[in-house]
């Protein structure tokens, strides 16, 4: 009997000119699976879900680095650098591969749901279930990279191409164009609310479950709940209805606070806040392929791995400001400043004054920021630094602000490029001893997407957790009006990390400010921040050392909010397929 292809790229190319195996592990035969469905489901399902390993790795670049959590020590010839500093291409490899590999999951799922009938048992249903998450999930996030914040115009802003399946007639083929918003989103909540209708068995957070369909339709449905200034109730409280059966299953617990630092190192399996990560296993990372994983960006461990990227000074502010967090004394106040680790040298250690100063053109114009790391004495609560610019050497009489935290500032000479002075600032900073600088910048190593299993930059990239649907019915209450319930859900996931250290009070003059707050504090290093910013109609803006833009403001209807339609896939594409505006 003739073979089904089970993916839509595979037949003519449908979306991208790559070359793909004309018969691949997820192709069977109509006999192969009526003879067997469950198996045969099992089967056909692993290869829905291997394609989400690479989908993960550029789903994760796409959306952490166009956010504020990270900065890089300099620019790269990596198409990855686009999403950092916004020079958007339509021949970005990396997009294309994300853009395979979520239409492959699409057309493998979609032509498994066609094949096999519901109801022969609750196996066979549950299977069929995951095939529904797997697609929507698809959808949901193509739509979020490829097509605008859902409160602008998503009945006319465009989306990506809904086609569930490999058509009848392959020989006349012509394919849709792209969705608006609105009906791509609309297909995300059908297939997920098809998956929780249909899926009976949680087979724990690396396999798709009901509870997950419930966790991603919050998700959505707070994408659509409106901006802070213009919310959208009804949008809102669905966000809040499905938190709540995610909530109140009982399936899933948030980790104490100790556990919870040492996340990062536990196998999804057997951590209880995971709700569904895409499993990776040691052995797809063998060598120096730990280089090419985007945890390998973030760290050098056991000497695998680039290293060029860092937390931000703004995400580092952040997780100080309840308290500083002291890691070469090893004393943690924020839980979540335990993914941090600074090189601080190993040979050659000194005591500095470390703070981030203004940097100026020749013209005197503000054009970045960068670190100072200026050798320091200190006696009792007087001490001096001294800074050697362009041979010249200053010294300062800092003044003491907390000294127990030893946390100072000095009155700072801000000079121009050339030299010359253009007025006294008043910096605040940290005594504290020298971390090792890459290029110019302190390395503030990221550790959260690293050791799994204690394996160096192993990471199952975590699609959704317990802490996130807190803060999605913390949000979501907030823009209702109901602040007693959001804060309820915010100091949850707040005093896990900062136990005692709750909000008093949440109203409508402050919960944009706390609830955004949290939400990066939490969510960082999860692919979240940029979208986080952007659907709610604000401006992300990165006013901190690194060699991005670091005095631009990226505006929410800025045309470079959204990445590019692959060019070779609308190139191979059978019919029209409509790339996103080059402009304003």
């Amino acid at each position: 009997m003739k073979k089904i292809i089970l993916t839509i790229v595979a037949a003519a190319c449908l979306f991208t000119a790559c070359d793909i195996d004309r018969f691949p592990s997820t192709s069977m035969s109509a006999e192969e699976i009526t003879k067997d469905p469950n198996a045969s489901l099992d089967a056909l399902l692993r290869g829905s879900y291997a394609q989400m390993k690479t989908w993960s790795d550029v789903m994760h670049r796409c959306g952490e680095y166009a956010g504020d959590n990270i900065m890089i020590r300099g620019s790269s010839t990596d198409a990855f650098y686009q999403f950092i500093s916004y020079s958007r291409t339509p021949s970005n490899g990396r997009l294309q591969s994300f853009w395979d590999a979520s239409y492959k999951a699409i057309a493998q799922t979609s032509n498994i749901v066609k094949m096999v009938d519901e109801g022969q048992s609750a196996e066979i249903d549950n299977k069929l279930g995951e095939c529904y998450f797997l697609r929507g999930l698809m959808y949901f996030y193509l739509c979020r990279a490829y097509g605008r914040p859902y409160y602008q115009s998503p009945e006319t802003n465009l989306g990506v191409p809904i086609v569930n399946g490999t058509p009848d007639d392959m020989f006349n083929l012509s394919l849709p164009d792209r969705a608006t918003v609105k009906e791509t989103y609309a297909q995300a909540i059908s297939d997920m609310e098809k998956a929780a209708s249909l899926m009976t068995i949680n087979n724990g957070p690396i396999a798709a479950s009901k509870e997950a369909a419930w966790a991603i339709l919050s998700r959505i449905y707070l994408y659509m709940s409106g901006t802070w200034d213009s919310p959208n109730a009804e949008y809102a409280r669905k966000s809040i209805e499905y938190a709540d059966l995610v909530i109140n299953s009982g399936a899933y617990s948030l980790l104490s606070r100790a556990d919870f630092m040492k996340t990062n190192t536990i196998v999804p399996e057997d951590n209880e806040e995971s709700i569904f990560v895409v499993k990776r296993v040691a052995s797809e990372y063998s060598g120096y392929d730990h280089y090419y994983n985007f945890s390998g960006m973030y760290a050098v461990i056991g000497g695998m791995g680039w290293g060029e990227m860092y937390a931000s000074a703004k995400y580092l502010d952040l997780l100080n400001e309840t308290g500083r967090n002291d890691w070469y004394k090893g004393k943690i106040v924020d839980a979540r400043a335990k993914f941090i680790e600074p090189t601080y040298a190993t040979t050659g250690e000194h005591t500095v004054f470390r703070f981030i100063k203004n940097v100026y053109d020749a013209a005197g114009n503000q054009t970045n920021f960068n670190y100072v790391q200026a050798d320091v004495t200190v006696d009792g609560d007087k001490a001096s630094c001294k800074e050697t610019v362009n041979g010249v050497t200053t010294t300062y009489q800092l003044k003491p602000v907390d000294i127990e935290q030893g946390i100072w500032s000095i009155d700072y000479r801000d000079i121009k490029a050339d030299g010359s002075l253009i007025k006294e600032v008043t910096y605040q900073g940290v005594i504290d001893q020298y971390i090792n600088l890459n290029r110019v910048y302190p390395q503030f190593y990221i550790v959260k997407c690293s050791r799994e299993g204690e394996d160096s930059h192993l990471h199952s990239p975590v699609i959704s957790r317990l802490a996130e649907i807190y803060l999605n019915k913390a949000e979501s209450a907030a823009k209702v009006g109901d602040y007693a319930t959001a804060l309820a859900a915010l100091n949850i996931v707040r005093e896990r990390s900062l136990p005692g250290k709750g909000y008093a009070t949440l109203t409508a003059a402050n919960a944009e400010q706390l609830i955004e707050k949290e939400r990066t504090l939490e969510l960082a290093y999860q692919a979240e921040r940029s979208y986080d910013v952007y659907r709610n109609g604000r401006a992300l803006t990165r006013l901190y050392p690194g060699p991005h833009n670091a005095m631009e403001a990226v505006q929410p209807a800025d045309y470079r909010v959204v990445y590019y339609i692959p060019q070779n896939a609308i190139n191979s594409y059978p019919g029209t397929l409509t790339q996103n505006p080059t402009s304003n």
